[in-house]
């Protein structure tokens, strides 16, 4: 059964979801008595204090509407959620509603049969109302939409201090890699290091150096899929990040995404690499920097090589042994309701962006400080994002990657930066074996 109340996401609820996100009032949903008592678990690894207050709002709206359905949330982690998943799918007791995910993964778990089919829901969310192409990340093979976007990140923006710049002498934001480290060098000294780029074995370090390896003219695969990553692009970029290792803090050996934005915000470096959460960190904890702090697009190997913007597409989706799938493409629409998507938004301004034109120019948006305030970095955010690419989506030439997610989780291309850059093995030898592993994983 796909819930207690004897019904299924129908064409009728379907119509009083239409239009949800382009109202700029609380939309109602059909007020219904259920069976018996729903609880909903609602998995995401963004929990922030302001981002879980505007949850429990829309929590609690949600919950007024539907007597006898109850949401919980519950918080995972950007570099846990995968093996916390795979407790929940091997046991069955798995979360009815995930969001934030990259779409990579969600490809990864759908091609496994883990991921009830989202298109019902794009639906009554109102598909003329995303930017044209939103949803293509999230078509799988068979036609059918695996989930949507909860919105677009920018993740891989270059942040830099104006003062600094000024300081040293820097008077024009780098485009290339040798502007960038000659910027860094320029700015070091006093305790401030250059960049805070990640070196560890996790996610960000992956994730970072599949955009490191694209600024330098590459692809880990053909858009065939074929796995093209030991190349001469490849190589440039091991040899680039190994010249900025001298140039970020010592204990980047062991960055992920905290320590990386902490260290901006911090101002332990001059220079960032991050998402638009830079900003309201840098107004809550270090307003002293507040003025000087702006993003251009990451520099690449030259400027004959385009910028690529790492965009994981947060998302939404239902895992397919949820026991209450009605309830939970009901909540699962009524995530985009404005007020309480807006407050979503909100809670981490410049962050997580719009995917809904409505949303994009409703007053309700636009009106808060920070989006007021840095409109150009919001905006240059909003458009790298929106162009943006993964391992799941390489470029628009690119067949959907559904072992995507299976080779970021692997950690094969952090070992691949760590054992080249840090431990000095044999790039050739290291690139060899590394295309080895990631065919391996697309044969499996």
């Amino acid at each position: 059964m796909s819930n207690p109340g004897n019904g299924k996401f129908n064409v009728t609820r379907r119509g009083a979801l239409k239009g949800l996100a382009a109202s700029t009032v609380l939309a109602t949903l059909p007020v219904r008595a259920w069976a018996e008592d729903v609880t909903l678990r609602w998995w995401s690894p963004q929990g922030s204090p302001d981002q879980v207050a505007a949850y429990k709002f829309q929590i609690e709206q949600f919950e007024a509407m539907h007597p006898g359905i109850k949401v919980v949330f519950e918080t995972t982690s950007d570099e846990g959620y995968a093996p916390q998943l795979a407790a929940a799918f091997s046991s069955g007791e798995v979360p009815d509603v995930v969001t934030h995910l990259p779409s990579f993964a969600v490809a990864s778990y759908y091609a496994n049969g883990l991921v009830e089919p989202f298109d019902d829901v794009i639906e009554a969310i109102g598909p003329d109302d995303y930017y044209s192409g939103a949803n293509d990340v999230f078509k799988a093979a068979d036609g059918k939409y695996i989930g949507t976007g909860i919105g677009n990140t920018a993740a891989n923006m270059l942040w830099l201090r104006k003062d600094l710049m000024e300081a040293a002498g820097v008077d024009k934001a780098p485009e290339t890699w040798d502007e960038l480290r000659a910027a860094c060098q320029a700015m070091q000294g006093g305790g401030v290091y250059g960049a805070p780029l990640p070196y560890g074995r996790n996610s960000m370090t992956s994730l970072i150096f599949i955009g490191v390896i694209h600024q330098a003219g590459g692809q880990v695969f053909t858009p065939d899929l074929e796995v093209d990553i030991d190349s001469e692009a490849t190589r440039a970029a091991l040899d680039f990040y190994a010249s900025m290792r001298e140039l970020c803090p010592p204990g980047a050996t062991n960055y992920s995404w905290g320590e990386s934005l902490t260290a901006f915000v911090s101002g332990a470096t001059a220079t960032g690499i991050y998402a638009g959460r830079v900003l309201a960190n840098v107004n809550a904890q270090n307003p002293g920097i507040a003025d000087s702090v702006t993003c251009v697009t990451y520099p690449t190997i030259s400027k004959d090589v385009a910028p690529w913007t790492f965009n994981d597409f947060p998302s939404v989706f239902i895992p397919a042994q949820s026991k209450h799938k009605d309830a939970a493409k009901m909540f699962a629409a009524f995530l985009f309701n404005p007020e309480g998507y807006i407050k979503q938004l909100h809670a981490a301004p410049g962050h997580v962006l719009p995917v809904l034109k409505s949303i994009s120019t409703n007053p309700m948006y636009l009106d808060n400080p920070i989006i007021k305030n840095y409109e150009s970095e919001v905006d240059l955010m909003a458009s790298a994002a929106a162009g943006g690419y993964n391992l799941g989506y390489e470029s628009e030439a690119h067949k959907s990657n559904d072992k995507g997610g299976e080779v970021v989780g692997s950690g094969v291309i952090a070992d691949l930066v760590q054992r080249v850059v840090l431990n000095g093995e044999d790039a050739d030898v290291v690139l060899g074996e590394t295309s080895k592993t990631i065919e391996a994983i697309m044969k499996g």
